[in-house]
């Protein structure tokens, strides 16, 4: 006999993901009084990309005072910049304090999901066949969590150990062996120095040198810790300090890209400091405008570059073979061990939703053919009380993506409060106000680096546009989002015979007032 099936799990919100997006949208919707939420994790256990990148050397690269929630601030960080197990042993803290474990469903990878007309619900489904229904669901899976591994003529054939780093194989022996790094991104930067001295030899390939700059890790006293949690003020003062040095950089690179050459000038006597050899300050000299890909910050990854043991290699990589990686010019680089700093799927881990809303809109099928974007890069137009937190043009290439998150939680909260006070039972963006919203986006983008900078990144799509970056300082972004605008959307009444199951709602409370800072939202 067949397994029966098992029944719908029915909630008012549900939320996929559990890394800081999905446990602060928990952690919010228990502080406005509704309870009537579920978590969906695909992994076994929270943090997404705290949990899932362990590879050597993972560390933050926004100082953690202000990469962490405002509401629940930490004065006991260890570093300014810290660690990867110091950052998820914080979220599980989190996830402690305020309960969430037991609203979390483990294992629980989604797979697809449509919107029910006649219902007014969502329906999604998991890989094992559960399903879900709820009347609002959020996407706070993020941006960077599913690797890409460029498909490379012979993959298959290397007989060696292969992996990406977010997927770091620690059961694989480093020492002494031919380890071969390709990419030279944000993480390859934290994890090369750390292996350096346990290889026999390592082989970088290079495919863009990236603007690497000073960043002199501070690890902080157990009396300057004590001051930051006895000292009224301090905490609060070196958050705000934080946050607006970083947002500084966020007018050269939306506004005056020439700005940016005094960066350049930082990091070309950076290279100079730490590389004797000219050919190997050239070949990492990158000959494009600062900032247009994302600006790293390291005191030893020069250094690795320059040790004897490594050899940077800048010619494109043709075929792999069993032994390891030919170039185009011929030459076979043999490798034990390929680890691939590749970086993610982002803009297509978009458009490969399997999403349907209104009147069958594929909304993986639209953002391929008009490129991915949403409503303040939250909602979608023809998706109805469906929510994105770090959707389209959320991401920051200056300041702490946290700050970001928080804002766009505030204006989901909203918008369910605005359902329930009109009567209503969904919301979705007008057309005509998502496309006003991102026309301007897109002009205002057009004038940054990341558009002018003579680079080829992941946050532009196939066209050239940037679906990936906010257009302008954080501060504009949360005054955008401190109260949706209703001109802006449709509000959708009850379907005429479809019973609406009981739920906890929202309750009613006034709008947050101007913070004292900007940097706590």
């Amino acid at each position: 006999m067949a397994a029966q099936a098992s029944p719908p799990v029915h909630t008012e919100v549900l939320i996929i993901g559990s890394g800081f997006s999905g446990l602060g949208m928990g952690i919010a919707l228990d502080k406005a009084g509704l309870g009537d939420y579920l978590i969906v994790e695909k992994a076994d256990e929270i943090g997404g990309t705290w949990r899932d990148n362990t590879y050597p050397g993972c560390a933050c690269d926004v100082p953690t005072h202000l990469y962490s929630y405002s509401f629940e601030p930490r004065t006991n960080w260890r570093r300014l910049f810290s660690q990867q197990p110091e950052i998820f042993g914080y979220l599980k803290e989190v996830v402690a304090k305020y309960g969430l474990r037991e609203r979390i469903r483990f294992g629980q990878h989604m797979v697809r999901g449509y919107w029910d007309e006649d219902e007014r619900r969502w329906h999604a489904f998991s890989a094992d066949g559960r399903e879900y229904i709820a009347r609002f669901i959020v996407s706070a899976i993020g941006a960077l969590h599913v690797p890409s591994i460029p498909a490379f003529p012979g993959r298959s054939e290397f007989r060696g150990a292969a992996f990406h780093s977010a997927q770091w194989d620690h059961g694989v022996e480093l020492r002494g062996k031919r380890v071969a790094v390709i990419g030279t991104g944000a993480s390859a930067i934290q994890f090369v120095p750390e292996i350096l001295d346990e290889v026999g030899a390592l082989t970088v390939f290079q495919r863009t040198a990236p603007w690497v700059l000073p960043r002199a890790d501070v690890v902080f006293s157990e009396r300057f810790r004590t001051a930051l949690r006895r000292v009224p003020g301090l905490r609060f003062a070196l958050r705000n300090g934080i946050y607006w040095g970083a947002e500084v950089g966020a007018y050269a690179m939306t506004r005056r890209p020439d700005l940016l050459k005094a960066v350049e000038w930082l990091g070309k006597r950076h290279i100079a400091r730490q590389i004797d050899d000219p050919a190997l300050r050239a070949a990492v000299t990158p000959d494009y405008r600062a900032g247009c890909k994302r600006l790293l910050g390291s005191d030893t990854y020069y250094p690795a570059l320059a040790d004897p043991k490594t050899t940077v290699v800048t010619d494109r990589i043709d075929h792999l073979t069993a032994a390891g990686i030919v170039t185009a010019d011929g030459v076979e680089h043999p490798a034990d061990v390929i680890v691939y700093g590749t970086g993610f799927h982002v803009i297509d881990s978009f458009t490969n939703l399997s999403v349907t809303g209104r009147d069958g809109v594929d909304l993986g099928a639209r953002w391929t053919i008009e490129g991915v974007q949403a409503h303040r890069g939250i909602t979608v137009a023809d998706m109805p009380n469906a929510f994105f937190l770090l959707g389209p043009n959320t991401g920051l290439g200056h300041n702490s993506i946290i700050f970001m998150i928080e804002s766009q939680i505030h204006y989901v909260l909203d918008a369910m409060r605005q359902v329930r006070a009109r009567g209503a039972v969904a919301l979705a963006p007008r057309r005509a106000a998502q496309d006003r919203y991102n026309a301007e986006l897109q002009h205002k983008l057009a004038r940054s680096v990341w558009n002018t900078g003579g680079c080829r990144s992941w946050y532009l799509d196939e066209h050239g546009n940037n679906r990936t970056l906010w257009s302008g300082f954080t501060w504009q972004y949360w005054l955008q989002t401190r109260r949706l605008r209703p001109d802006e959307y449709e509000f959708i009444g009850p379907a005429p015979s479809t019973p609406v199951r009981p739920t906890v709602v929202l309750e009613d409370k006034p709008a947050q007032r101007f913070p004292t800072t900007l940097a706590g939202n």
